[in-house]
């Protein structure tokens, strides 16, 4: 038997894997032998993968992950880790696209285990993600534009099948900023990116931190910049989102319309999200900020 946490058999009934979850620990027992791994604990705060602590046969300690089976999810994610190769993420030590396996380095506590201040993680996290950014055409992953319109899609089919759990000016303001950013897509200036930059995926390791679990994009800076916008739900009810916005354009020297026009689609897509596979307080609490923007009379510039 094996541990799967609650919130991944969500998202994989959710994404229509539960046969997936039924055949997950034969797939963990024939990747453990070919591999030749000893599996070990099971991280319970996974979200969207079967994670688990392994021993590899020359005793090096590892990582196991299993990947929800989705479209280009486990493609995209090898694609980011083998690109960087250990610089800013986490190392690729073996792979299977085909069952959504992969084996990385094992790594310390989350930034989130931590619990540092806002500013010294959003430092540590705008580090990261510049290590990761570089240009990769060609790479065969999703370009800015892409990616703003699979979240409109995703915005408009989980709003109305969650029985619209936050307003509709929230959702339209939404989508507003994501085709403002799908038409200032530019290939010229579009880099490798993380594309899930928070404190959950950045984790301890050997002279500082390393991010894991990538989406994989190729797109301006300041989407990652923008995941950023969407974190902190409970302390942003109170305000400081421009605040935080205007600091991480300074600190990075990027552009604040931009990282404030991809924080507002994150925001709602991911509250969203979290809502459907019941992440919560998370999700009503992404949406309660979702909404407050939405209504606020100052337009952000």
């Amino acid at each position: 038997m094996i541990d799967v946490p609650a919130t991944v058999c969500n998202v994989a009934k959710t994404a229509g894997a539960t046969q997936w979850l039924a055949d997950l620990p034969a797939l963990v027992a024939d990747i453990a032998r070919d591999w030749s791994l000893r599996v070990g604990r099971t991280y319970a705060d996974a979200t969207e993968a079967f994670v688990a602590e392994v021993v590899r046969e020359d005793g090096t300690p590892a990582v196991l992950k299993l990947l929800v089976p989705r479209e280009s999810v486990a493609a995209n994610e090898i694609t980011v880790l083998r690109l960087a190769g250990g610089d800013g993420c986490v190392q690729l030590l073996r792979h299977d696209v085909e069952r959504g396996a992969l084996l990385v380095e094992r790594l310390g506590r989350s930034l989130h285990q931590l619990a540092l201040p806002t500013r010294r993680r959003h430092e540590i996290l705008c580090d990261l993600a510049a290590r990761v950014w570089r240009p990769a055409p060609d790479c065969g992953l999703p370009n800015g534009a892409a990616a703003g319109r699979r979240l409109v899609e995703i915005i408009l089919s989980t709003w109305d099948a969650l029985d619209r759990p936050c307003t509709e000016r929230a959702v339209d303001h939404a989508l507003a900023c994501a085709r403002r950013r799908i038409e200032a897509h530019s290939d010229e200036r579009a880099v490798l990116s993380h594309g899930d930059v928070h404190q959950w995926n950045a984790l301890e390791a050997p002279g500082g931190f390393k991010l894991v679990d990538p989406d994989g994009l190729l797109i301006e800076r300041e989407y990652d910049l923008g995941v950023l916008m969407r974190e902190d739900p409970a302390e942003q009810l109170a305000g400081g989102a421009e605040e935080r916005c205007r600091w991480l354009a300074s600190r990075t020297g990027l552009d604040a319309t931009a990282i404030w026009e991809w924080g507002v689609v994150e925001r709602v897509c991911n509250g969203l999200q979290c809502v459907e596979v019941d992440l919560q307080p998370y999700g009503r609490e992404a949406l309660a900020v979702a909404d407050r923007v939405a209504s606020d009379e100052e337009v952000f510039a």
